[in-house]
């Protein structure tokens, strides 16, 4: 008996975190994914608690669906055999590794810019075309929970990158963003000012990267990513 109670718990914890991440995962608020399976936000917020003995296999099926999952892959799925919690953020830099090789880029993914430090920050993809002289600093943000923050990383990195790149090079930078709704309601909130940092158009940038014969921006730009991480798209402000 005592056995059955405590992996009944266990469940219910792995269960309840699995919403949780799911649904952080999609960029989602409690209030969104509650209306999504037809709860309400705090009976939600209960749930990613661990508090799933009073739900149905129907409600938890829903909250599942809710979250673009099923029940099954919280139940299947082996302790210590989940995907790295940054699977996300993996994916958008695969994505540009692999689009950046057809412009004939060479890229190193995760280069630290103050290697001596204790805790050197890094640069998601540093793209480089020895051939055009160019040299692209690719940030990629799955949440935007600080705009502000995000702005200043990307230009700090610049800044180093263009202390340490060779003369007569063009140094600029591209910001990915994750296309949940979220993102897209801060990003619609704020066009001004992302039209202000980021000038030069997300076509030119996503065509520079995937086509040897285009040149690179001079100036940073924005482009969005496919929730799924399957696929870059520009980003249009007005």
């Amino acid at each position: 008996m005592l056995i059955g109670r405590r992996r009944s718990a266990y469940l219910a914890q792995r269960i309840g975190k699995s919403l949780r991440e799911c649904r952080i995962v999609a960029g989602l608020k409690q209030r969104e994914v509650a209306e999504r399976a037809g709860l309400s936000q705090p009976f939600w917020s209960r749930l990613e608690r661990g508090a799933v003995a009073s739900a149905s296999l129907e409600t938890l099926a829903a909250c599942a669906a809710a979250v673009g999952t099923e029940l099954a892959a919280f139940l299947q799925a082996a302790p210590g055999a989940d995907l790295p919690r940054d699977m996300e953020h993996l994916r958008r830099q695969q994505l540009i590794v692999a689009l950046a090789r057809t412009g004939g880029w060479t890229a190193r993914p995760e280069r630290p810019i103050d290697p001596d430090a204790r805790r050197s920050r890094s640069i998601d993809v540093e793209l480089e075309r020895a051939k055009n002289r160019e040299i692209a600093v690719v940030e990629v943000i799955d949440l935007l929970t600080d705009g502000g923050d995000a702005m200043r990383g990307l230009a700090d990195k610049l800044a180093a990158v263009r202390r340490e790149a060779p003369a007569g090079w063009t140094v600029a930078g591209l910001l990915i963003l994750r296309a949940t709704a979220r993102n897209r309601v801060t990003v619609r909130d704020l066009a001004d000012l992302f039209g202000a940092r980021f000038t030069a158009k997300s076509t030119a940038w996503l065509r520079a990267l995937s086509d040897p014969a285009a040149g690179m921006p001079s100036t940073d730009g924005f482009a969005w990513s496919t929730v799924a991480g399957d696929r870059l798209y520009p980003a249009r402000l007005g």
